[in-house]
């Protein structure tokens, strides 16, 4: 299926402190993603911890979350696992509680054939009948769809898209010629939102957008309206900064960033931690020169 959505979807970090998710917290990212125009937010995908949560702590959060974005945005839940009956479970439970549409990442650890993915995502598509959206970031699973899989995972109904974090772009372009008229490709690493737009994505699924939410929705309009000197002109700023929020291994630089522009985003949650003290330097300064406000 296409035209899920369009645009751009914040890849929504989870603020923790001693109690578990601080919803206080939470309501104000979910407000700062709204002002900024965000099309989608996606929780407890990668980038919001789900690893390190309870069911339970991810069915409350589901449940928060509906009723927060209250129709202002879509609402995408992440559901994948190494282990099938759990993103069932999870898959089915986001459904129940509201959500729009569903990121499913690859199996992890596991390391599944490339048929075991196609078994995968049937198995979770076939449980509900939102969207879903395929998450392929081989480089935190060690699995990777490639592009032949996909176009057979595309021939599922409700499979929206494929959210494109590998990195390689020959691969992408390969991806996109298999897929093209059957389901949407979106960017899923900020280095690469420029071209992945210019050729026919659909939008993209951001870390930076935590940050700087009005600024990634204006590179995919400016794309999408064939703008593409002023788009360029924008992703060249971008660029750093997109680059400081993967010093180390996300979120840890994006909840510290979140943190020094004046939110309440926490520590993450073990065994990650928080940022090493030259890696800040890196984030500060990238903030500094991008002419945001560190305001702690």
């Amino acid at each position: 299926m296409k035209g899920f959505f369009k645009g751009s979807a914040t890849a929504l970090i989870t603020p923790f402190d001693e109690n578990g998710v601080n919803y206080e917290a939470l309501g104000k990212l979910v407000e700062h993603q709204i002002d900024g125009g965000t099309d989608a937010i996606v929780f407890l995908g990668t980038t919001g911890e789900p690893s390190t949560m309870s069911f339970e702590e991810e069915h409350i959060l589901m449940e928060y979350a509906v009723k927060k974005v209250a129709g202002r945005a879509k609402v995408i839940f992440g559901c994948g696992s190494n282990n099938t009956a759990d993103a069932v479970m999870t898959a089915k439970k986001a459904e129940s509680y509201g959500a729009d549409g569903l990121l499913a990442v690859t199996p992890y650890y596991n390391k599944c054939t490339q048929n075991g993915l196609v078994e995968y995502y049937k198995a979770i598509c076939e449980s509900v009948s939102i969207p879903v959206i395929a998450y392929n970031v081989p480089g935190r699973t060690g699995v990777e769809i490639q592009p032949a899989t996909m176009a057979k995972i595309a021939e599922i109904p409700n499979i929206a898209g494929i959210k494109d974090a590998g990195g390689n772009m020959s691969k992408t372009m390969e991806t996109f010629r298999l897929v093209r008229e059957k389901c949407d490709v979106y960017s899923g690493e900020d280095a690469l939102n420029l071209p992945i737009l210019a050729c026919g994505g659909a939008g993209v699924i951001s870390v930076l957008s935590n940050i700087v939410p009005a600024d990634v929705k204006k590179l995919c309009t400016l794309v999408h309206e064939g703008k593409i000197e002023e788009a360029i002109a924008l992703n060249d700023k971008l660029l750093p900064l997109a680059n400081a929020c993967f010093v180390e291994v996300n979120p840890i630089p994006v909840k510290e960033a979140m943190n020094l522009v004046g939110f309440n985003a926490g520590s993450p949650r073990a065994p990650l931690t928080k940022i090493e003290p030259q890696n800040r330097e890196k984030l500060v300064a990238a903030m500094k020169n991008y002419g945001l406000e560190i305001k702690v």
